[in-house]
């Protein structure tokens, strides 16, 4: 096997990349512990809220550090303000995308779909058709695009409408979810394919 090289992130990338891992860390904790509430004898619940909220605050810091770090590079605010500006992508989604997912805007949709782990992949056997699904790719980018997904099914026209239609149609909730956010990260792949055409040409 010769697999594709792939250069080390810079520095500012790095530090981007640590303070999104450090908030899916203290994210995942906060929702272990508000699990736990109806399972938690009335006498401890107060330690339990209270842990809930240092977690709170605790999270406000790496969310600073995800809004502020692209305003460190100009190429990065470029392209977080391009992002930005499709409803549905918030803040986090952004910082997210331009860590994990550096590729975003060099590759071709089929590419960006399946190193999102978004392609749908057969589970044919012979003369057998399997149900189509999605597998591998970058788990946190794919968990970020599902919120943003679901943020713009309610707020993103061209999202909205392509969900009505795949509803419509009388496709399963997962499904349509799962195509819109292949149409969600196309749109944005395009969006920033654009910006460094222009930026090149």
């Amino acid at each position: 096997m010769r697999p594709e090289p792939r250069p080390l992130p810079d520095p500012a990338r790095r530090a981007l990349l640590d303070a999104i891992g450090r908030r899916l860390q203290l994210v995942e904790r906060r929702a272990a512990e508000k699990t736990r509430r109806s399972q938690l004898a009335p006498a401890l619940r107060p330690h339990l809220e209270a842990h809930i909220a240092w977690l709170d605050a605790a999270i406000d810091e790496p969310d600073r550090d995800i809004a502020g770090k692209p305003r460190d590079s100009p190429a990065w605010q470029a392209e977080r303000d391009l992002l930005a500006a499709v409803p549905g992508i918030g803040t986090v989604t952004c910082a997210t995308l331009l860590a994990r997912l550096p590729e975003l805007g060099r590759l071709s949709r089929r590419k960006i779909t399946a190193l999102a782990g978004l392609a749908p992949f057969n589970r044919d056997s012979g003369a057998r058709r399997g149900r189509r699904s999605i597998a591998g790719g970058r788990a946190e980018v794919r968990a970020v695009l599902y919120m943003a997904t679901v943020g713009a099914i309610r707020h993103n026209p061209s999202i909205a409408a392509f969900h009505a239609r795949l509803a419509a149609a009388g496709k399963p909730a997962k499904l349509a979810i799962t195509a819109c956010m292949r149409k969600l990260l196309a749109i944005l792949n395009a969006i920033l394919r654009q910006n460094h055409q222009e930026n090149t040409a």
